[in-house]
């Protein structure tokens, strides 16, 4: 595979000026995209059913939609919650659905590591790997701050109107949309953790979807990869214990997957991989720069292991 992604790469880079045209594209119309998707403007939502709302309001006796707002402010206040905790339930499945956290909370990381592995060995379909807290905290923190961005996956595709034998096989890459998300712990707190330095305080996910898919079904669109950042032994062992599930008949393989997953660190760990170009190609997407951010140079960064 790492050879594949080098040929790809470099092939990609030889022959970009039909390919990085298309795709400047594509990231003009992600930028709005992304826009859209993380500035839920209430009032336009507000815009769309107020002429129901007015119907509402008069229907109950109330003067405006303001009023109606009101007299429903507690209600919306309890359900609120009771939604986001009944969405994480169904969504996220615990640490505890795959191993026994108080047993294995005993063990040395080593043996933690190597449980966690031979868990998942069995699922063609399953990615997992174990993070040092440390390394995990600063990808974390980047990603409160760029929760959305971009990755290419290369492909080997047949040439327009050719037969797909090797000798008529062109390069070209997938793009691929990827976002995280917070959430509430998944479980209390070690006791063990000394005071200040819990960092069981959220589960993290990320999931990729096809840029493709994404720009046509916007936050509907299937996602074909899930990751999941449990960080039940995050205070007392020091380790974050990551879990992929790739979606059957998606297009995507999981060594595909763990391609891009690797490529999160690569971009998302400013002390580490991401000190350099990768970083301020990151933080370009977040802010819109379609002049800076170029599709270039991020192929050539992702070709850099």
């Amino acid at each position: 595979m790492a050879s594949l992604r080098s040929s790809a790469f470099q092939s990609l880079l030889r022959s970009r000026n039909s390919f990085l045209h298309s795709q400047q594209k594509r990231w003009a119309q992600v930028h709005d995209v992304r826009f859209l998707a993380t500035h839920h403007d209430p009032n336009q939502v507000l815009e769309r059913y107020r002429s129901k709302l007015k119907e509402k309001a008069h229907q109950e006796g109330h003067e405006n939609v303001d009023s109606l707002k009101e007299a429903y402010q507690d209600k919306i206040d309890d359900l609120r919650p009771r939604a986001a905790t009944a969405a994480k339930s169904t969504g996220i499945k615990p640490l505890d659905s795959f191993i026994d956290v108080e047993k294995v909370r005993h063990l040395p990381p080593k043996e933690i590591e190597a449980i966690w592995r031979l868990r998942h060995a069995g699922n063609s379909q399953s990615i997992c790997a174990v993070i040092p807290v440390e390394t995990y905290q600063r990808i974390a923190s980047v990603a409160r701050q760029n929760p959305q961005f971009i990755l290419p996956l290369p492909r080997t595709q047949p040439a327009e109107g050719e037969s797909d034998a090797p000798e008529n096989t062109g390069v070209g890459a997938d793009i691929h949309f990827l976002q995280w998300a917070f959430h509430p712990p998944a479980s209390a707190p070690s006791t063990t953790a000394s005071p200040g330095s819990l960092a069981n305080a959220h589960t993290s996910t990320i999931i990729f979807t096809p840029l493709a898919a994404y720009k046509l079904h916007g936050s509907f669109a299937q996602p074909h990869t899930t990751i999941t950042h449990h960080l039940d032994l995050a205070d007392d062992k020091g380790l974050v214990l990551m879990h992929g599930q790739v979606m059957p008949d998606s297009g995507v393989s999981s060594s595909e997957a763990s391609w891009l997953v690797s490529c999160v660190q690569r971009f998302y760990d400013f002390e580490g991989q991401a000190s350099g170009r990768k970083g301020e190609l990151l933080r370009m997407f977040t802010q819109g720069d379609v002049q800076g951010f170029k599709i270039e140079d991020l192929l050539a960064e992702a070709e850099k292991l």
